[in-house]
């Protein structure tokens, strides 16, 4: 990554034109054919990505403070190409300790920009479950999203509590979640939910499993199936003899 100084839009380009030159091009055509041409990639090993973000945050940090770095983070989750969406991630990830209701209401605006579930759960797992986690009273804000015509902001409301849910915490608020999203017929928001009832049921099976038994009959079989993968054989089997087809 370069030594950067100057504004933030200038870093942000910086690091851009860094990004574009530390990609693999086989790379990149393997990204690009797993999403269908959904996304434009450079190639990045998310490994290496990370720890170039790693680098660059603790110099930002450093020498220009916690609030120009939101800013570059912001310009580059603006871009196009998904390296740019995911380093804007890791540089913020792990610094929710130092954020605030602004910096959530940011984070929140940046679901408008979403094109992709690598991007949207990067934003969403690594930088807005944890703030929620931290202060539930920010549930309120993600419940809400699930009544949006937006399939990211949909499946966000799902992911946005995991985090949680590994702490046994937000079970009415999962409940409500998944009543109003079992009909959602969008395989994205299914596999969100999913993925979020299969948390909820791994740390916390005591309430989750007589939830899965009740709406067995109505949930579709993708979110199901997802919801019961850590559960034993036993139970697994029991919840999904009636589940749909």
């Amino acid at each position: 990554m370069p030594q950067l100084k100057t504004t933030p839009a200038d870093v942000a380009a910086q690091i851009r034109r860094a990004l574009k030159n530390g990609g693999s091009a086989e790379h990149a055509a393997g990204v690009q054919w797993f999403f269908k041409d959904e996304i434009k990639s450079h190639g990045w090993y998310t490994a290496d990505l990370r720890r170039a973000a790693v680098r660059l945050r603790r110099e930002l940090k450093k020498e220009r403070g916690l609030d120009f770095l939101v800013e570059v983070a912001d310009h580059l989750f603006s871009g196009p190409v998904l390296e740019e969406r995911v380093a804007a991630v890791f540089l913020l990830e792990k610094l929710d300790a130092e954020f605030g209701d602004r910096e959530f209401k940011r984070f929140e605006s940046w679901l408008d920009r979403i094109s992709s579930w690598a991007d949207h759960d990067a934003l969403v797992h690594y930088l807005i479950a944890p703030m929620v986690a931290a202060k539930p009273a920010r549930s309120k804000a993600v419940l809400h999203w699930a009544n949006s015509p937006n399939r990211w902001q949909r499946r966000a409301a799902c992911v946005a509590l995991i985090r949680g849910s590994r702490a046994k915490m937000f079970f009415p608020e999962i409940k409500k979640l998944s009543n109003s999203l079992l009909t959602d017929d969008d395989d994205m928001v299914q596999k969100g939910l999913g993925w979020l009832l299969r948390e909820t049921a791994k740390f916390d099976a005591r309430r989750t499993v007589p939830y899965l038994m009740k709406i067995r009959g109505r949930a579709p079989r993708l979110v199901l199936r997802t919801a019961c993968e850590t559960l034993p054989p036993v139970v697994r089997k029991r919840i999904l003899a009636r589940g749909h087809s």
